[in-house]
């Protein structure tokens, strides 16, 4: 039995911090967010295949607008901290309650296009059961909510 408890003691004290070493792929590359790796546990608006294609956010206005209501919006949910704020570019770190493992969301601002990309990955693991992509919807809501209108594409 304490044994048992001994080895549960270490994984939690092993797991998180697996989980939070920052990935280099994180940021714009060629003015565009990183690709999705193939595992079902990412979502991205500029992803060309279905499984990983999430529509990017849409907004009317100013981009410094969308931006502040974007990072209200973000700012209402659990566990999300804001880790770069950029004027064309935001990253987010939300974590799990029990093992705390990391998720990373990035969004990039188009301005011409007023569309926001978005990538939304987990850091560790293969599966995420949908986490990923119902968080993003759950962002746009939210979204359109701060903004007074639902758009997507």
């Amino acid at each position: 039995m304490i044994r048992s408890i001994l080895v549960f003691v270490m994984f939690m004290a092993i797991v998180p911090g697996c989980s939070s070493m920052k990935p280099d792929s994180l940021g714009v590359k060629s003015g565009r967010l990183s690709p999705c790796p193939d595992s079902p546990n990412c979502v991205s608006s500029q992803s060309s295949d279905d499984d990983h294609y999430i529509a990017p956010l849409l907004f009317a206005g100013p981009v410094a607008t969308a931006r502040q209501k974007l990072i209200a919006a973000v700012s209402r949910m659990k566990r999300a901290r804001i880790i770069t704020r950029e004027p064309s570019y935001l990253h987010v770190e939300f974590r799990t309650a029990v093992f705390r493992f990391v998720d990373d969301v990035e969004f990039l601002f188009d301005e011409k296009e007023h569309t926001i990309q978005i990538r939304s990955a987990s850091r560790v693991g293969y599966s995420d059961l949908g986490v990923n992509r119902r968080r993003v919807e759950k962002i746009r809501d939210l979204f359109g909510k701060e903004s007074g209108t639902l758009l997507s594409r």
